[in-house]
């Protein structure tokens, strides 16, 4: 009979205990609280914020307009091949001589060699060009196309113009070297000379019609130094004043902003010039009105110029500068002045307001805040956190007087956020464009300068406050 075995050990079954890390937990907790943190911060919306500077609105209004100039063309009475002594835009006295004319061609053969070997442009003469490429830029338009060939006979001409003048001074003993003969012109008359010509020599204000501002038909026929040309043809012309005036089409709008003035500040954005111009309004051949310009002054600036951009300033308010976004209304009570009283021992503006017990009326002070006054009332805020509602009576100081809060009225201003949170601070508009407002500065319970407002006035609330 088989004996059963009986263990020699007795084994005992027990479960471990849980160790319960404190600092692991508290360091969890740390981390969620701190992600949420983030998480809520990276959620929140940021309200965006203005520093209020100083500046000013300029009102331009941009045209382009005709130049009119006392001009005379000269004509030659032969026929050869022409040479000039003047450069454009210089003043020439009475007999200086202008140009010549070699009916041979000798001398324009002797020119073209001695500049094949000495064809230089000067310091001067390559600002001339840069600056006609300056001015085109500045006034191009696509709409405008056909003028870049114009500019590119223009440059083509200066640049044969500034290589023969540049081996025009030892011109005459070439000449007296090899024999040629040649004839030589003087100028009339003093004056500006200009070798492009157009059909505008000679025109009145009064021709103008609006199809002169059409450029697609515009030519100027520049000659150019060295060519060959017939009898009687043009080949130069004389501004004998130092007037000129600028034809240019204004709207019923623009005529009626300008009404009364006899002056007008202009702007040449391509010279990079300001002058004043006297002002006048015209009627055309066409029966429009048009805006003129005169000046005394800067002709020769323009001398190789018919069309010109500029810009008319009309008015330049100053103050400070705040965005159109920043703006807001808001509506407050009206409470006479005579009515503001202060109250106890401090230093607390406010209103005596009537209340009712079981005692009787009673007069309790109200402080509250202004936000603009006028010679009759003062502003003061409205809503659920206003200590005075519609329908209050205040009492006038040492008199039986009493006024009910009824009358309200809404003002413009901005949400100032100096203190981190917005309030309310009145403006006065005195000029805007599309982005900003020129506002009045040293205003009572107005903006100051580097007051940092509310980007968006529909973003916040009076009172919220603000996280940067």
């Amino acid at each position: 009979m088989r004996k059963k075995r009986k263990n020699s050990k007795n084994q005992a079954h027990y479960r471990r205990p849980i160790n319960i890390n404190v600092g692991m937990i508290i360091f969890a907790i740390i981390f969620i609280y701190m992600a949420f943190c983030v998480y809520t911060y990276v959620k929140k919306e940021k309200i965006q914020f203005y520093e209020v500077v100083e500046g000013d609105i300029v009102t331009d209004h941009g045209y382009t307009g005709i130049i009119l100039r006392e001009e005379a063309v000269q004509y030659t009475d032969r026929a050869g091949y022409i040479h000039y002594y003047v450069r454009e835009g210089k003043r020439a006295a009475v007999g200086s001589r202008i140009y010549s004319i070699d009916e041979t061609g000798n001398v324009a053969s002797l020119l073209a060699e001695k500049n094949e070997n000495n064809a230089i442009l000067t310091t001067e003469n390559l600002s001339e060009v840069k600056r006609q490429l300056s001015s085109f830029a500045m006034s191009y338009s696509d709409l405008d196309y056909d003028m870049v060939y114009s500019l590119e006979s223009t440059l083509d001409a200066s640049v044969a113009e500034y290589v023969n003048f540049n081996t025009l001074e030892s011109l005459d003993s070439i000449i007296g070297q090899t024999g040629t003969s040649f004839w030589q012109v003087q100028a009339p008359v003093s004056g500006v000379v200009s070798y492009g010509i157009d059909q505008y020599e000679g025109f009145d204000a009064s021709q103008i019609t609006a199809a002169d501002f059409d450029r697609s038909g515009y030519s100027r026929q520049i000659t150019k130094a060295g060519q060959r040309i017939a009898a009687s043809d043009p080949v130069y012309k004389l501004v004998t004043s130092d007037n000129w005036s600028i034809l240019f089409p204004v709207s019923q709008e623009q005529l009626a902003e300008y009404e009364g003035k006899s002056s007008l500040h202009v702007i040449f954005n391509s010279r990079n010039l300001e002058t004043d111009g006297d002002f006048s309004i015209i009627t055309g051949a066409d029966g429009n009105l048009y805006g003129k310009l005169d000046f005394n002054q800067y002709m020769v600036q323009f001398i190789t110029d018919r069309y010109v951009s500029f810009e008319v300033e009309t008015e330049r308010t100053d103050g400070l500068k705040i965005p159109v976004t920043a703006v807001t209304t808001k509506e407050f009570y009206l409470v006479p002045l005579e009515y503001m009283t202060q109250g106890g021992d401090s230093r607390d503006t406010g209103f005596m307001k009537e209340t009712y017990s079981e005692n009787g009326a009673l007069a309790e002070f109200v402080p509250v805040t202004i936000y603009n006054s006028t010679e009759e009332y003062y502003y003061i805020e409205m809503g659920e956190k206003s200590p005075l509602k519609a329908g209050d009576i205040v009492i006038k100081p040492d008199s039986k007087d009493r006024y009910q809060i009824v009358s309200t009225d809404s003002l413009q201003g901005v949400y100032n956020i100096n203190k981190g949170y917005a309030v309310f601070k009145l403006i006065e508009i005195l000029k805007s464009n599309e982005e900003y407002y020129t506002i009045r500065k040293g205003m009572n319970y107005g903006l100051s300068v580097y007051d940092h407002i509310v980007l968006d006035a529909s973003t916040v609330y009076e009172g919220q406050l603000i996280y940067r």
